[in-house]
């Protein structure tokens, strides 16, 4: 009887532990808003998850492309940069946004555990701001239409390979946070002759979805895209797209989570803020980043999006994006690539 009663009072114990650890975050409370650039799926998928982390806490997502967000944060800062944000939290397309935000002391640092030892990618070391999930663009194909022969196995290829000529399509770097890094990456590699090879090339410039489209008809031979847009039509509609991982390197953009500075956001919940980041950073939450078809930031981890490749590898063949530039030369690239692509 003592033997059984001593397992009962170890299984309460337990039980009050687990019960302990399950409830960790309650007591994060109140409201925070985040603005994002991710697709409206994983908003969906990370506001449930989110919900079952942090029962006390009111997440609200505002969806927008980068630039459709950089203009209106930059309306809310107003030309003086006093203004009061109506968001708490930023997870954006890409670091260079993240640079301006810092400048412009619209950020709040927040500290993590060993992020030299945790994070595969750069971050900002006074906690301003931290990679949290990682896009890589790429090509893609229809093998239904085309052979693999007959598209581009390199970037490079992509816009000079006259036989694709008014056969291809990528995403405006005017307003895709992603588009204007692939457009830095290869401007540096390749200079602005790039952009010029894609103009004579008519490459045509809308929406990833409207690219897809056009590659399902055979319209068009290659686009440039996001890896993820593909592994999730693959996955979830058995599409034939197949990604094509360019031999001159893809462009990895680990996009970043920010905190807003707390006299200039909305609902100055600093600790709640600091604990979704430590979350969204955790094992469990780059597995919900994993689920969205894009790859972690953690070292370490094995898993990677389905029917993609490791991003161990991927890393090894990243061409590399050079933020500062993509801050400060902004306008001027934007400029160089309408001038070549869209204005000719």
């Amino acid at each position: 009887m003592r033997k059984l009663l001593s397992m009962l009072l170890a299984l309460v114990l337990l039980a009050g532990l687990g019960g302990t650890a399950l409830a960790a975050n309650e007591d994060i409370e109140g409201k925070i808003v985040i603005y994002t650039s991710m697709y409206p799926f994983m908003i969906d998928q990370m506001k449930e998850t989110l919900k079952g982390e942090f029962p006390n806490l009111e997440v609200e997502f505002f969806y927008g492309g980068t630039g459709e967000l950089q203009t209106k944060l930059a309306g809310e800062m107003g030309d003086d940069l006093k203004g009061r944000l109506s968001c708490d939290m930023l997870l954006v397309a890409e670091p260079a946004y993240s640079l301006e935000l810092k400048e412009y002391g619209y950020l709040e640092p927040v500290m993590i555990e060993n992020p030299e030892e945790t994070l595969r990618f750069e971050y900002d070391p006074e906690g301003y701001w931290y990679p949290v999930r990682t896009l890589n663009m790429v090509l893609a194909y229809n093998p239904e239409k085309y052979s693999r022969e007959e598209v581009p196995s390199t970037f490079q290829a992509f816009a000079e390979d006259r036989s694709l000529d008014g056969k291809i399509s990528m995403s405006n770097p005017l307003t895709s946070g992603t588009a204007m890094a692939a457009a830095v990456a290869l401007s540096d590699k390749y200079g602005y002759d790039y952009f010029k090879a894609l103009g004579e090339n008519h490459v045509m410039i809308e929406s990833g979805s409207s690219a897809l489209a056009k590659l399902q008809t055979g319209e068009c031979k290659a686009i440039m895209i996001l890896e993820e847009s593909v592994l999730k039509i693959r996955k979830e509609e058995n599409s034939p797209i197949e990604v094509i991982y360019p031999e001159d390197g893809v462009i990895l953009v680990p996009s970043t989570v920010m905190t807003v500075a707390e006299n200039r956001s909305a609902n100055a919940n600093i600790e709640a803020c600091e604990a979704v980041t430590n979350w969204l950073l955790s094992e469990a939450g780059q597995k919900c980043i994993l689920s969205g078809y894009m790859h972690s930031v953690r070292k370490g981890m094995t898993e990677y999006p389905y029917d993609s490749m490791d991003t161990d590898a991927l890393i090894e063949k990243d061409m590399g994006v050079n933020w500062e530039r993509c801050y400060h030369d902004r306008e001027e690239i934007r400029t160089r690539f309408q001038e070549a692509v869209t204005m000719p």
